[in-house]
Parts: C-alpha cells; structure tokens; sequence
C-alpha cells in the first residue's frame, strides 16, 4: 500500500511503549517484527470503514518498527499492513494485502467478518498455503482504537484479599445478568449491569471473596459456530491480549470496565480475570491471517522444527486448537507480562486464572517450572502480588501437571472434582482419596513451602456439569450444540438419584437436593481454596448439557426466577450459612497442611479420624473398599503457625456418611466437659443449632454430612 500522509506530518517517535500510545500531541506507533521489511499504520474514519491515510513507520530499533504521529487522539481507528517474504516453508507469512490488528491495540471497533479474503492463501488453490492471495482484508477486520486511559477511581487501595480467606466465585459477564429482574435491559449482559449494586449485592452476601470472569478479553466466533446458528459464548479464543470485547460493553469504551472493578472493589470483592495466552484464533496453516501470523508467525507461533519431515511450514498443536503462542521467544513472552501488567495497573484487577496454564510454561524440552514465563511471574513485584491460578493441564507430552507448579502458583485440582463425586455417588474405596482432598491434597501440594491455598478446590466450573445436573443426569444431553452428542465429557461421575433430566418425584427430587448439600458443604468446608460455580448456590441448570461453550441460550443464562423460588433460595441460604462457617471457623481454613502429628505445646494432634463406633481410623478402616462413613476432628487449640504455642479457636467434627442407609456416629470426647453444637445436617431442609454431649450416638441419616463444633 502506498503511503497517503505527507512527510512532514510524521517524527521518528520511540519503539516503546509497544502498541499505540497517546501523548497528548498526538500517538507514538510500535509494532515488533524480527523479520518484516516494513510496517505500515492504516487510518481509518469513525465508521472503520474507509481508509484516510496510510503512514510507513520510519524507524527500526531493536527489532521494532516505530514512528510518531502528531494530531491524532483518542478514538483513531487504525490497523497495521506488515511487508516481507511469503514463505511458509521457512515459517514466514507475511502478506501486506492483509489488515492486521495490533497485539498491543487497547480496544477495538466493529465486528470480524469471516470471508476468504481474511487468508493469507488463495482459499481453494490447489496449492493450498503455499499460495498466494491479493485480495484486501480491510473490509472484514475490526478495528484498532487508541485509548486515552485517563479515569477517576474511587477506590484506589487495592483489594487484597488473604488466600486463606478465599473463595472464588466463577461466572460469565453476559449469562448472570440476562435475565436479571433488576437490570435494565440495555445493561444486561454488559460488564454495565454487572456493575450494578443490585447484583454485586447478593454476590457478596453470599460469602465468597473474588469473582472469576470467563474470558473479556477480545475473542472471536468462528465459522462453524456461526453456520450452525452458535457462539463463542464462553470466549476462549482470545485475539486481542490487551483489548476487552465489544459485546460487553457500548463501544470502544473501557471506562465501562473500568468502573464495573470500581464497583466490585467498593464492596470488598477481588476481581479474577481467566485469560488465554496459550493460543489464538488464526489456527494452523490452513487458518485466516488477522494479526500476530502476518506480523511475525516464525516468532508468535511454535512452530515445527526443521529435518522431522514437515518443518516451520507446521505448528506444534499442543492446545488442540490448531496452534501454540510461543512464550519461549523474549518478545512474545513480553508481550504476555505486559498484557498482565497493563491488567493490573490500568484496569485495577486482582489476580488471574490461566487457561491450559501447562503450554504456557513448556519450553522445547517440556514442561518447567523454572521457565521463562513461570519465571518472569514469581520475579516481577507486580505480578508476584497477585493472584495467579493456573490450570495445571493440557493435550501436549507431559500435560498434566496438577501440584507441579512453583511456590507462589494456586492450581485448579480435578482431582477434588472428581473423588467428591464418586465418593458422594457411592463408588467404593474412595475414603482415602476423599481425606486427600479434605486437606488439601497435601500428597500433590505439601512441598516446597506451598501452603494448602495452592489446591483450589471445585466440584464444578464453566466446562462440565453443573451442580444441579450432577446429582439429575446420568448421561450428557449436548444434542443443542448441533454435534450429535458427541462433545463434552463422557465421565462425569454423576448420578441422577434415580431419574434422568427433569421429574416430580419427592423422593427422588429430596436426594437430589441433600446431595446438592454435601457437595456444597465438603466444598466449602475443606482445607484449601474452594472455587464456587455461580449459580450452584441455587441449583442452576444446563438442562444436562456438559459443554454450553457455544450456548448464548437460556441453556447458559441465569434463572433469577428459579433462583428465588423456594428450592433456589434455601439452597442459597445454606451456601451462605456454609461460607460464613467458614469465615468464622479458623480450623476450616488454616495456614498450615495438617500432619495428624502430636503436638507437645497444646497437648493435641491437629486433626484425627474417626471411624463410627469412635475408634480412630487404622490401616484396615483406610483399605477397607466399603469404608463410606468417617469422620475428621480439626482441632481447634493445636497450633495455626510452625510456632511452638496453642491456638485459641473453636474445634470442628465433620462427618460423612455416604452410605444409602442410616449409622449411628458417637461424637468424640472433649477436654473439660465441653460439649458439641451441631452446626450443620444435610438432611435437614433448615440448619439451626442443637447442642449434643461427648460420648453421644448420632444418627446420620444416609447420604448426609454432619459439622458439630466445640467452644475453645
């Protein structure tokens, strides 16, 4: 493309900041590319339609491409044309024809419109990749937009709240808020309406800590959603690190954002960001060309090595999406922190959960805990502070890495979601793998320093059952997402109490809810850091269906009314009644792993096991595959800390029982007299405190969970 701005009107300008930053006099442009031979900005009218000039960056410098334009403000449209060879066999595709969007870009304007012109090959061609096309892409890409950042926070002192006082909270900006009464409808599904006190509210009443996000950063659908009539809805398709999606908010306008963060921080809750630096939507050879593929493809992308019979001209598939970021490149992993950094300092969030965190820290050789990026977080004062969360899996060799991560890391643990279910459906032998769990899987975590907040514990999130489907379907029902059934899970260790989907059934509908119950109550109860999945507080459903990544449907979208029907609300008031437990009981969330060990200063062990008849737990009780009914003493005066001195705090008895039938549990002895205070029965539709002596036979009634506690 030619350029159309007169000499005079553009200076050298700096090749940092990356990305395009406004000054006040106007915008400093920088784009990295090692191996371009030129970089060109396109300006564009309001609308993003034509184009009013186009501006040759006249400056490389340490391999980035920079010049300065003076004018130009907030809400210039722009994207970039990147010049140099088209050779996919040497791993290089750069095709000037196409419009790029700039990995620093800190907004965009309109929508992706899928078409062969986004490819950087002829579509078709009977030379497939290798070929060539010509056509402008300009047409069908968003825009770029340059922000002014510029904004009034109220609350300015960072909420940081204590891991061992966390509970995260996951949900989806647009599904909460759809069809919620209190809304207005032009702020439903917007980072607007969520910022409402009437829905930050009861969010925070509920008792958790820290609201996780689906992915907000840009993200595209692509074409085989949208010929079926689907979406991304889940968003895990990011393109644009630095930059929100637009069917969040009105417009190019972060502010939205911004004082949504605001909001939620006047109330006292953290803001977790799940983001995804691991791939992008320009999938592998055969994908579209919109952004780091034509401005560097050789640097963003793993790509194959040379002499293994298929070469740079590939990429290394370990997503599973089509493509790999290469976070082994010094640029590309800058990029990554950057995008982090500007998260933290510019939008004010707390901490963050990486999808198929395991890609990001592979290097050639495989997994490390000690590469680059892992590195880079555990060094950097900024992100070091906050929270980071990985997702400790992915399809790649050596994948599955739960516990395998650095001190300073939380880890999401299948492991919990998994053991908490059979245990609760009545698999066998799964008591020793549930004791695992109750403190924090200490057999994955306890080493190197980590404290027992590293295991984050859930029995559901976004991908899989809800909780309210777990305990109504036997089988997954994805028939909406137009593949036959065939996506999502096959092993949900779920069990439906006795009737598939939907029934009017007593019975059947009274089981559901107490097993609803106990996966509450062993969830919110354990050691370690419990994740809650929005909407399981008042049995939410997906209608059966395991993988609604695709469903901006009712599938997906929140029933407020079910919500407050009487079933939804006094699930709710237990959850609630579950989270402050846990925030009033030190025991339920300590510091430390328990180690069942005596202590000689409070003349106690942290925690002892208990089988029914009020015997301690052996090896036989242990490797008895029939073993469903135990308890956990957490000993309210051993010591919080490695400090040689006696607590002060409450003791808690949890117990579990997950045979069919009823057994008789006799509560243990207590120093002094003291006695028990049932706290908690999950067979019983309303809590309320009873008062029981040490010595006595309780009758836990089968499939129920018991915590009694007992005054300090």
């Amino acid at each position: 493309m030619p350029d159309t701005l007169p000499p005079p009107a553009l200076e050298e300008g700096a090749p940092h900041p990356l990305g395009a930053t406004y000054t006040g006099r106007g915008v400093n442009f920088a784009v990295f590319s090692a191996h371009a031979t030129r970089v060109q900005v396109c300006l564009y009218d309001e609308a993003g339609t034509t184009e009013t000039a186009c501006i040759t960056l006249p400056e490389y410098t340490d391999e980035v491409w920079h010049g300065f334009v003076p004018g130009l403000e907030p809400g210039t449209r722009y994207g970039l044309r990147v010049h140099g060879p088209y050779e996919p066999e040497q791993g290089h595709r750069f095709n000037h024809h196409k419009l790029l969007l700039d990995p620093y870009a800190k907004a965009h304007m309109g929508e992706l419109k899928w078409g062969p012109e986004l490819f950087g090959y002829t579509v078709g061609h009977p030379d497939g990749d290798l070929s060539f096309d010509e056509r402008d892409s300009a047409p069908f890409m968003p825009k770029c937009v340059v922000v002014d950042s510029r904004f009034e926070w109220k609350q300015t002192d960072a909420v940081r709240v204590p891991w061992n006082q966390t509970v995260f909270y996951e949900t989806h900006v647009r599904g909460f808020t759809m069809k919620h009464p209190k809304v207005p409808e032009l702020f439903r599904g917007t980072f607007a309406g969520l910022a409402m006190d009437e829905v930050i509210g009861p969010i925070k009443a509920l008792g958790v800590t820290s609201v996780e996000l689906l992915p907000v950063q840009m993200f595209l659908n692509q074409p085989f959603l949208t010929e079926k009539g689907l979406t991304n809805y889940w968003g895990y398709d990011t393109i644009g690190f630095f930059a929100l999606d637009q069917r969040y908010m009105d417009g190019p306008n972060i502010d939205e954002f911004k004082h949504m963060v605001d909001r939620f921080h006047a109330h006292g809750l953290e803001v977790i960001m799940d983001v995804v630096y691991n791939h992008t939507p320009e999938g592998n050879e055969m994908g579209p060309t919109l952004s780091f593929k034509g401005i560097d493809n050789a640097s963003y992308y793993r790509l194959m090595p040379e002499g293994e019979g298929t070469g740079p001209r590939y990429y290394i598939n370990d997503t599973g999406t089509g493509n790999t970021v290469n976070l082994s490149h010094p640029r590309v992993l800058q990029m990554v922190t950057d995008s982090l950094r500007y998260w933290v300092t510019e939008m004010h969030v707390d901490g963050f959960r990486f999808d198929l965190a395991t890609i990001l820290a592979r290097e050639d050789h495989g997994f490390d805990e000690g590469g680059g990026f892992l590195d880079s977080c555990r060094q950097d004062p900024l992100l070091s502070s906050v929270k980071l969360i990985a997702e400790p899996w992915d399809i790649g060799p050596g994948g599955y890495q739960v516990g395998g991560f650095p001190p300073g890391w939380a880890e999401w643990n299948d492991g919990f979601r998994d053991t908490v279910r059979a245990f609760w459906k009545g698999d066998e032998a799964m008591a020793p793998a549930l004791a695992q769990c109750l403190t924090a899987s200490g057999d994955r975590f306890n080493k190197r320093g980590r404290r027992p907040w590293a295991s984050v514990n859930f029995i559901t999130a976004h991908d899989g059952f809800t909780l309210a489907d777990t305990t109504s379907y036997n089988e997954k029902h994805n028939e909406a997402n137009n593949e036959g059934n065939r996506d999502g899970h096959g092993d949900n260790r779920s069990w439906n109490c006795g009737a598939e989907g939907p029934t009017d059934d007593a019975e059947v509908l009274a089981l559901r809810a107490r097993q609803q119950r106990n996966m509450l109550a062993t969830l919110l109860l354990s050691q370690g850091t419990p994740m809650l999945l929005a909407g399981d507080e008042f049995a939410r459903t997906q209608q059966g269906n395991n993988n609604a990544y695709c469903q901006d449907s009712d599938i997906s979208w929140f029933d407020w009314e079910a919500a407050s029907a009487p079933p939804g609300r006094s699930l709710t008031e237990f959850t609630q009644h579950l989270t402050q437990l846990r925030h009033t009981l030190p025991v339920l969330r300590r510091n430390r792993f328990l180690s069942g060990e005596w202590s000689e200063a409070a003349q106690v062990k942290d925690s002892t096991w208990f089988a029914p008849d009020g015997a301690e737990m052996d090896e036989a009780h242990w490797q008895d595959p029939q073993t469903r009914c135990f308890g956990l003493l957490l000993e309210g005066h051993a010591p919080a800390s490695s400090l040689p001195r006696p607590a002060a705090d409450d003791s808690v008895l949890l117990v579990f029982n997950a045979w069919e039938g009823a057994i008789d549990f006799q509560l243990p002895e207590r120093p002094e007299g003291k006695g028990w205070t049932r706290v908690v029965d999950t067979a019983l539709d309303a809590q309320e405190d009873a008062a029981f002596q040490p010595g006595h036979g309780y009758t836990v009634t089968g499939r129920s969970l018991l915590v009694f506690t007992s005054p300090a």
